[in-house]
């Protein structure tokens, strides 16, 4: 067989291993937990040795909680640290539970700094002591000054291996530099240009560097203007400037303005793909909404939020009591009022919606708040005349009742009014706060619209002294 054909058939296997969403294949993730649990840790190492690491992360994700640890001890020689680096936090977290310290510090060494610190920060203080004084010095040293920055801010994010070099250089000793010293990292896109005091003051591509003749200085070919990102920048707000600039890597600076580390933009999609998933689901009170987080997590987080709605149920429940005559008087009021309340709540979640996300992409800012309130309250307007319209109408056909059609249709009015207000105002309000307005906002917009529904309606209903 030549090495062609080989190759063809190796590949095809490979292929055979993953469905159409290019994840493992449930037949695959039983052959292996087969294996393990009939002792044929020859068979299931032969198995996943040909996987990927970040196969081999999704392998642990899909097999049983109860399988996870038998699968690590059988493939142990393969579980290195690209496939830690892959794998989800909570399925992580679990597996570095059973390993020791120095294990765990092994680990952690052979990963880029920003990558050994997301396994590290999960472990408790007395577990994160333990590896630390396991590490060598210079590592140690690198990971416990990024434990010192906030969390989820650019200094926990950085890698601190870089390539910088002096503005005096020619193009020639950088060539030199990169050729001869086999310590440096090994993956970067750009070289960053410091001065004296290790400041950053511009950025050479790979490219220009390859392309331009050796006797050219540094800082001929250089680009000035570059993005700087402070250590204690929010990842967010990193993730914004990498997609606003366009950004394949950036330095990082302290607070005196000297190079401390990098982040490239493979870190950044982790990043955008974590807050955007993490937003949608703040706003529904699911907490982190992994699937492999523990039960009792879960529900700790949302059942404080459900409790939290049902306080505002029963306050919406309250208003309702308040027209119980009016109610008995015309019953079909009973039938009637979820739909406006309801109407109201779905057209201020999608104001909401919009305004939670024009606040994380930073598109709603002090110069267009007002623009933006305006707009959206002649969006509720219009909206609400043309669902009061088509609901009064309905009604009118349907009950035979003009009076009653014209009441709905002006609540239906009022409440997308409502809606349209409470959708943009809480969220700024909350975000002028300093509170998340991706936590809070949908409890006090629901609440909202629920009580504004049911008075609108069922006050206008008495007032118009409506009955049976």
């Amino acid at each position: 067989m030549s090495e062609t054909d080989s190759e063809t058939l190796e590949s095809s296997a490979a292929e055979t291993l993953h469905d159409e969403d290019d994840r493992l294949k449930s037949s695959f993730v039983d052959a292996v937990i087969e294996c393990v649990e009939q002792g044929d840790t020859d068979g299931a190492r032969a198995l996943v040795s040909p996987l990927h690491p970040a196969d081999v992360a999704d392998l642990f994700e899909l097999a049983p909680q109860e399988m996870r640890r038998p699968i690590a001890s059988a493939i142990s020689d393969l579980l290195d640290a690209d496939v830690f680096a892959e794998m989800n936090e909570w399925v992580r977290e679990e597996l570095i539970d059973a390993l020791d310290p120095h294990e765990v510090a092994e680990i952690a060494t052979q990963l880029d700094t920003d990558d050994a610190v997301a396994i590290i920060e999960e472990l408790e203080e007395e577990d994160q002591r333990a590896v630390l004084r396991a590490m060598e010095p210079d590592d140690r040293a690198a990971i416990e000054e990024a434990l010192s920055y906030p969390e989820e801010s650019a200094g926990r994010l950085m890698q601190r291996d870089l390539i910088a070099v002096p503005e005096h250089w020619t193009v020639g000793h950088v060539l030199d530099y990169l050729r001869g010293n086999e310590d440096l990292v090994t993956d970067f896109w750009e070289v960053f240009v410091v001065d004296a005091g290790h400041r950053p003051i511009g950025t050479c591509k790979l490219s220009w560097i390859m392309r331009t003749p050796r006797q050219v200085s540094v800082s001929d070919v250089m680009a000035r203007e570059q993005t700087l990102i402070p250590v204690d920048m929010d990842q967010e707000e990193v993730a914004l400037r990498f997609q606003k600039y366009a950004l394949i890597s950036a330095a990082v600076v302290d607070h005196s303005g000297r190079l401390v580390g990098m982040i490239t933009v493979d870190d950044i999609v982790h990043i955008i793909q974590e807050e955007a998933g993490e937003d949608i689901l703040k706003l529904s009170g699911a907490g982190d909404g992994d699937i492999n987080e523990p039960v009792l997590e879960t529900v700790k987080v949302r059942l404080t939020w459900l409790v939290v709605n049902l306080g505002t149920a029963i306050l919406a429940a309250s208003v309702v009591g308040l027209f119980q005559g009016t109610i008995s008087r015309l019953v079909v009021l009973a039938v009637l009022m979820p739909i406006v309340s309801g109407m109201g709540g779905n057209a201020g979640t999608q104001t909401m919606a919009v305004a939670v996300r024009a606040l994380a992409l930073n598109q709603l800012t002090s110069s267009n708040t007002a623009r933006m309130i305006f707009r959206e309250f002649r969006i509720a307007i219009m909206n609400g005349l043309c669902l009061g319209a088509l609901i009064g109408l309905a009604v009118f056909l349907i009950y035979g009742n003009r009076d009653l059609g014209l009441v709905i249709c002006l609540a239906m009015i009022i409440n997308n009014i409502t809606a349209g207000l409470a959708g943009i105002l809480v969220p700024v309000g909350l975000d002028k706060a300093g509170a998340d307005p991706a936590v809070s906002s949908a409890v006090f917009v629901t609440t909202a619209t629920d009580v504004m529904g049911f008075f609108s309606f069922l006050g206008l209903a008495a007032l118009w002294g409506l009955h049976g």
